[in-house]
């Protein structure tokens, strides 16, 4: 009997009527004779309107407190999907992400995962039990509740798949598998009947929503197979696994679009040694994650650096950016209004994806 790892995003479990095709996709999986551990998100749109309440309560809310606010949402919705499955006879128990054994560091909002205690999710597999586990969400060494980022039960599943030893993690969303390009933005765009974890990474990382960026090289590390599927229609999906000799022959696989970027610049920086270390090391003290980074060439023994970083993050990599600045004896750039935001959102970058596209000269490499 194979363990497989079934994870469904905020769509799948959107409404009532979702949550019970949920419940009977688990069913028949438990009837072809696998064991299921079920990983949900919360229904689709309550993470933002959680965020919503809070910085409508406080524009800086704690991220301790907004951890504890936004776990509430997958709690509902796998109290939902383990009642849908007894409904249908099935012997189902939720479990938070605590009680599902993820142990985090203590980075709140963007916590790490340390280890899995796989302990009661082992015990109630040997009861017959499908387990539905919170994903998103994990506990600290500290006993603090922590989140894991945006698209974190991803995640969640990908690291239950690797400490359960798992045949498969599927992971089921709103499209039937990884394309080429955005459908939305692409018409003709297809979908992807095998992709490479680096591929499947790089794509995740220049804002492919598909799957978590983290998920994907958690897969890799563990070399756990992942099925991208949708919970709306039948289909085969996309497999991400390890890269083999056809598809090395494929020289772009697909096109990533990343908008979802904010530049900060720091303007008359001494162009000296050990400045850029200290400004992208306070940045990483942070835990934020730097993208791109341009230095201008120097001019009278001044440069300027700019870099991105995610739009979320935006306003906390100023801070840390405009005292390096300052300590250097540069300054941040800003609108010539005045307001000093240190930061633009701008429109994004395209990128060509595929296991042969390095060694192909030309634009975008």
């Amino acid at each position: 009997m194979s363990l497989i790892v079934q994870k469904y995003g905020g769509t799948s479990v959107g409404s009532l009527e979702r949550i019970r095709a949920v419940a009977a996709r688990v069913q028949r999986t438990r009837q072809q004779g696998h064991q299921v551990v079920v990983v949900v998100s919360a229904m689709a749109g309550e993470t933002d309107r959680l965020l919503r309440l809070a910085h409508e309560v406080s524009p800086t809310p704690s991220a301790r407190e907004l951890d504890l606010l936004l776990s509430t949402g997958e709690m509902v919705s796998i109290a939902l999907v383990a009642m849908a499955l007894q409904d249908l006879g099935c012997r189902a128990a939720a479990f938070t992400g605590i009680q599902g054994g993820i142990v985090t560091d203590s980075a709140h909002t963007r916590a790490r995962i340390k280890q899995v205690v796989t302990t009661r999710l082992r015990r109630a597999l040997e009861a017959d039990i499908i387990p539905v586990v919170a994903g998103f969400q994990g506990v600290s060494e500290t006993e603090d509740l922590t989140t894991l980022g945006r698209g974190g039960s991803d995640l969640t599943a990908v690291a239950l798949a690797a400490a359960l030893g798992a045949e498969v993690c599927e992971i089921y969303t709103d499209v039937d598998g990884v394309y080429s390009a955005d459908p939305n933005i692409v018409p003709h765009a297809r979908r992807l009947a095998r992709i490479s974890y680096d591929e499947m990474l790089e794509l995740a990382r220049l804002g492919a929503k598909v799957m978590q960026a983290r998920a994907v090289l958690f897969a890799k590390t563990y070399n756990v197979p992942i099925v991208v599927k949708s919970s709306f229609v039948e289909g085969k999906g996309t497999v991400i696994t390890k890269a083999d000799q056809d598809m090395e022959r494929v020289v772009v696989s697909g096109v990533a679009v990343d908008t979802n970027q904010a530049k900060i610049t720091l303007t008359r920086l001494p162009d000296r040694p050990g400045i850029a270390a200290k400004l992208f090391g306070r940045i990483a003290e942070a835990d934020i994650v730097v993208d791109m980074i341009i230095q201008n060439a120097s001019e009278g023994g001044l440069t300027d650096i700019s870099f991105t970083v995610p739009r979320t993050d935006a306003q906390q990599a100023l801070a840390p950016g405009q005292g390096a600045a300052a300590r250097a004896g540069g300054r941040s750039r800003h609108p010539a209004d005045g307001h000093c935001q240190g930061f633009d959102c701008w429109g994004g970058y395209a990128e060509p994806l595929g296991s042969g596209s390095a060694d192909v000269p030309g634009p975008g490499r």
